[in-house]
């Protein structure tokens, strides 16, 4: 078995205006900043085996606290990257409902086929993210049978390995939140992924921190 800590990256700026990041870099803000910090310390008595991260910034900011005071290396994956929305990267929710109405309607639908217009980069459709989250997730677990490994990746990760290890199709709602710097705990045994542990902000609870959930249902 490998024991997988799952961590979504702390918050930013466009996380805290609801404007969708996707595949574009964006850097933790104050908040996330102080989030990242709290979650090192709540975690520094935890052994970890390895520590991987998104190559994009804000996991990677994220992960480089947790790695802090170790003396080990980050190892970046791009397997653990958001999903790439094209067009709607850089735009407000609301934005992308007023510019693409159809294509938003099939975003909340979730259909699990539907492309999206390209942007800066070219977009993945719902079914081509979740199996290149999960895979991605399998591949570096398998690599570490008996050991603990952190993985920080981002939210649309998180939904796709809770997905997975519940059993549950994108044909349903979300009704579980996926909140910035939470620690989610999995097993992957070899065969299948299991759920140990969900959504731990505990350590966020002070008076000037907070945990978001502001991606799109």
């Amino acid at each position: 078995m490998t024991d997988i800590v799952l961590i979504r990256h702390g918050e930013t700026e466009w996380n805290a205006i609801k404007r969708l990041q996707g595949h574009l870099d964006i850097v933790l803000n104050a908040e996330g900043r102080r989030q990242a910090v709290a979650l090192g310390r709540a975690l520094s008595a935890e052994r970890f085996d390895a520590i991987y991260s998104s190559d994009l910034m804000r996991a990677r900011q994220t992960a480089e606290q947790l790695a802090a005071g170790r003396g080990m290396p980050v190892h970046v994956d791009p397997g653990l990257r958001e999903r790439c929305f094209g067009a709607f990267e850089g735009m407000l929710y609301a934005e992308i409902s007023e510019r693409y109405p159809q294509a938003y309607v099939d975003w909340k639908a979730r259909d699990i086929d539907a492309r999206f217009p390209n942007g800066v980069h070219v977009t993945e459709t719902l079914r081509e993210f979740s199996q290149r989250a999960v895979d991605a997730i399998i591949r570096i677990a398998s690599r570490h049978p008996k050991q603990k490994i952190a993985l920080v990746t981002h939210g649309g990760v998180l939904e796709c390995a809770y997905r997975a290890a519940q059993g549950i199709g994108f044909e349903h709602a979300r009704d579980f939140d996926i909140l910035n710097a939470s620690v989610n705990r999995f097993i992957w045994d070899g065969t299948a992924l299991r759920l140990a542990q969900w959504g731990d902000v505990a350590h966020l609870e002070q008076p000037d921190m907070s945990a978001l959930d502001e991606i799109d249902r």
